[in-house]
C-alpha cells in the first residue's frame, strides 16, 4: 500500500530524514511514533504532496485513495451530517443524480453502483460515526457553522471516517475528542477494513487498535510489528544487545591493545604485534545508541492542611441564573485524593471544576473550602494566556519580581527551561512547551489542590509519562480531566461521573466505565436504549453504581476504617484484660465478672472480623 524509498528531507537545513525507508502493506494499522520536533507531520504531509509524482521517494499504490484531515470543516449554511456526507463525492453524486436521472440505463447503473459502495446506507452509516465521536442526535440537522471550532474539527473528521479511504491518514485524531470519543474512535480503527497510519501519543490507543509501529528515530523510519508496548520491549531488548557487543568489543580492544603495548618494541614479537594494530584499526566501532532524556516535571508539596479541602453541598453549577448546568452537587475532596472525571463533552466536567477551584461563583447551594487551601488550576483555554512578545524569563518573573535573574533563571531551568530557551518568546515556543510552561508557573505556587483539565494535549509520550510520575510523587489531590486513558488509569484512585445534568462518584474502574459506554454505543445513541439508561443511572443513582470491582478510593477508606475498628477493639480489649486480671474481681461482684467475660468475647469476635475485612481490603487494594 505505501513504500518509502531512501527519503532524504530537510527544513532549513536542518535534516529530517536521511536515507529512510518503510513499507507498509495493505490492511496494516500503523502507528506513527518518535518525539515530538522530529518530523511525524511533515512526513504525513510528504505522503500526500510526494505520492503520485514520478520518481517519488514515497509511493502509494495505483488507484488508492487517501484521506487526511487537513483542517476544520467550513462555517457553512449546510446541515453538519449533508456535510459529512459529501466528504465521500463518488456516493454524493450519485445520490444526487439519483434524484434527476431520466434513461433507464443510467438509472440502473446508478442503482448498481451504490449497491457496490453501500450508498443507500451512507446517512445511517454518517450519523453512526457522528453520534460515535459525540455529537447528539439532533444535532446532525444543524447548519455547519453554529459549531465551534473544535466541533468542526470531529465533523472533519467524521467526514475522512465516512469516505472511507483505501490508506486512512489521521495526525493526533484524539486531540478533540474525550474519552468516550477515543474509545468509540479506538474500536472504529481496530476493525476498519483498509489501511491506517495514525500520529498518536495516546499509548493505550497504539496498544489496542494498531497492528504496527512505525518509528522515526535518528532521522530513519523502522516498523515494528505489535502495538506500543511491543515496540518498547523490542527495543529495549535491541539495546540491551548492542549494549552487550559493545562491552565485548571493548574487552577485546583492550587485550589487543595489551598485546601490542607489551610487545611491539620486541624483535621477535614485531611482526604478531603489526598484525594486532592492523586488526585494532579494522575493527568498527558499534554505536550504542543514546536514550533522549526527557525533562522531568514536578509538584511542589503543599503544606499539609486536615481534609476536607473543598465540599459542595446541594449546589447548582453553570453561568447563567435559572439555567444550571450540574444540579444538586453534593461532593468532597481530600487532602489524598486523585479523582478523574467522566463523562461526554458537553456534560459539564469543566464547569464542576471551574466551581470547584471558585473561578466560577455558584448559582444555588454551598461551598465550603479550607481559607488555607491553595488552588492550581490549569485549562487548554490558558495557552492564549501567554502574553505574545515577552519570553519565558518575563512570564517566571512575575512569580517572584524581587528575585535577581540567576535564581530566576534556576527557577526556570527546575521548570524545563535551560539556556537555550529561557529568553525563547511564548509564541515561538511548541505547544508541549507552553503547556510545561504553564504547568511550572502554577507549581510554584504550592497548590494544595492540582486541577488539570486535558493536560496532555501537546505532550509526546514520554512527556505524559513524566506528566504521570509527577502527578504519583506529588503529596496534594489531584483532580484530573483526560481523554488519555493510560494517564487516567496511572493515576486515578477513583472517579466521578459527570452526565444527564449531574455528578456524584462512580464505584467502578475505567474497564467497567469503557463497558458501560460501548453497551450505550455511545450516550447519544440513535436508539437510546439499555446502555444510555445505564450511563443515565450510574450518573443519578447510587443504586446504579455497578458492583462488580470497588475502586482504589472505596478500598483505601474500607481499610482505614477497619483499621480505626481494630485500634479501638485492642484497646477495648486490653482494659478489660487488666480488670479482670484482679483475682478478687469474681469474689467481690461476681455478676460484673461474667458480664465482663462476655463483653470481652464479643469484642474479640468484632476484633476478628474487622482484622478478617482489613486483610481482604488490603489483598483487593494491592491487587488493584
Amino acid at each position: 500500500m505505501l513504500e518509502i524509498s531512501e527519503l532524504t528531507y530537510r527544513i532549513g537545513g536542518r535534516p529530517l530524514f536521511e536515507n529512510a525507508n518503510a513499507f507498509i502493506a495493505e490492511g496494516w494499522k500503523v502507528g506513527l511514533v518518535g518525539r515530538n520536533g522530529t518530523g511525524k507531520t511533515t512526513l504525513l504531509r510528504l505522503i500526500r504532496e510526494e505520492a503520485g509524482r514520478a520518481n517519488a521517494s514515497i509511493r502509494v499504490r495505483r488507484g488508492a485513495r487517501m484521506g487526511f484531515v487537513a483542517q476544520e470543516i467550513a462555517p457553512t449554511d449546510d446541515a453538519l451530517l449533508d456535510v459529512v456526507l459529501a466528504s465521500h463525492a463518488e456516493v454524493h453524486a450519485l445520490l444526487r443524480e439519483a434524484e434527476t436521472a431520466i434513461d433507464p440505463q443510467r438509472i440502473a447503473d446508478i442503482h448498481t453502483r451504490l449497491a457496490e459502495l453501500d450508498g443507500y446506507s451512507a446517512e445511517a452509516r454518517a450519523s453512526a460515526i457522528l453520534v460515535g465521536l459525540g455529537f447528539e442526535h439532533e444535532e446532525l440537522r444543524r447548519p455547519a457553522r453554529e459549531f465551534s471550532g473544535g466541533w468542526r474539527m470531529r465533523a472533519a473528521l467524521a467526514g475522512v471516517l465516512f469516505s472511507e479511504p483505501d490508506l486512512l491518514i489521521l495526525d493526533e485524531p484524539t486531540n478533540y475528542l474525550d474519552l468516550e470519543g477515543a474509545a468509540w474512535l479506538e474500536e472504529y480503527l481496530r476493525d476498519y477494513e483498509h489501511t491506517v497510519v495514525v500520529v498518536s501519543h495516546d499509548r493505550e490507543m497504539l496498544n489496542r487498535s494498531v497492528t504496527h509501529i512505525l518509528a522515526l528515530d535518528e532521522r530513519r523510519l523502522e516498523v515494528f510489528a505489535g502495538g506500543y508496548d511491543a515496540y518498547l520491549k523490542k527495543k529495549a531488548e535491541r539495546i540491551a544487545l548492542v549494549q552487550g557487543m559493545k562491552a565485548k568489543q571493548d574487552a577485546q580492544r583492550a587485550h589487543l591493545q595489551q598485546f601490542i603495548d607489551r610487545f611491539r618494541a620486541k624483535a621477535s614479537k614485531a611482526r604478531q604485534a603489526q598484525s594486532r594494530i592492523k586488526q585494532l584499526e579494522k575493527m568498527q566501532d558499534i554505536a550504542v545508541p543514546l536514550e533522549e532524556r526527557t525533562i522531568p516535571f514536578h509538584f511542589e508539596d503543599p503544606t499539609p492542611l486536615a481534609s476536607p479541602l473543598v465540599v459542595l453541598d446541594e449546589t447548582d453549577l453553570g453561568y447563567v441564573a435559572g439555567k444550571p448546568v450540574l444540579k444538586k452537587v453534593s461532593l468532597r475532596l481530600d487532602h489524598d485524593d486523585r479523582i478523574v472525571i467522566i463523562g461526554p463533552n458537553g456534560q459539564g466536567k469543566t464547569t464542576l471544576v471551574k466551581s470547584i477551584a471558585a473561578k466560577l461563583p455558584l448559582l444555588s447551594g454551598r461551598r465550603v473550602a479550607s481559607s488555607k487551601a491553595v488552588m492550581g488550576y490549569f485549562s487548554q483555554d490558558q495557552l492564549d494566556e501567554l502574553r505574545a512578545g515577552e519570553t519565558v524569563l518575563e512570564h517566571v518573573r512575575d512569580l517572584e519580581p524581587d528575585w535577581a535573574p540567576p535564581k530566576l533563571r534556576s527557577l526556570a531551568a527546575r521548570m524545563g527551561f535551560g539556556v537555550e530557551k529561557i529568553d525563547t518568546k511564548v509564541e515561538n515556543l511548541s505547544g508541549g512547551e507552553k503547556v510545561r510552561l504553564l504547568l511550572g508557573l502554577m507549581a510554584h505556587q504550592k497548590p494544595h489542590v492540582l486541577i488539570l483539565d486535558e493536560p496532555t494535549s501537546h505532550l509526546d509520550i514520554d512527556s505524559r509519562e513524566a506528566l504521570i510520575h509527577a502527578i504519583n510523587e506529588y503529596e496534594g489531590a489531584v483532580l484530573l480531566i483526560t481523554h488519555d486513558i493510560y494517564l487516567a488509569e496511572a493515576c486515578a484512585d477513583r472517579l466521578w461521573l459527570v452526565y444527564h445534568g449531574r455528578a456524584r462518584q462512580y464505584d467502578g474502574d475505567l474497564e467497567d466505565y469503557r463497558k458501560l459506554v460501548a453497551a450505550a454505543d455511545r450516550p447519544a445513541d440513535l436508539d437510546h436504549g439499555l446502555g444510555v439508561k445505564a450511563l443515565r443511572e450510574a450518573a443519578t443513582s447510587a443504586d446504579a453504581i455497578p458492583k462488580s470491582k470497588s475502586s482504589k478510593y472505596t478500598l483505601r477508606r474500607k481499610l482505614e476504617a477497619a483499621e480505626a475498628e481494630i485500634e479501638q477493639a485492642q484497646a477495648t480489649l486490653a482494659h478489660m484484660d487488666a480488670a479482670l486480671s484482679d483475682p478478687a474481681l469474681f469474689a467481690r461482684d461476681q455478676k460484673r465478672a461474667e458480664l465482663l467475660l462476655k463483653e470481652r468475647a464479643d469484642t474479640a469476635a468484632a476484633l476478628a472480623r474487622a482484622e478478617a475485612v482489613w486483610l481482604e481490603a488490603s489483598e483487593a487494594l494491592e491487587g488493584a
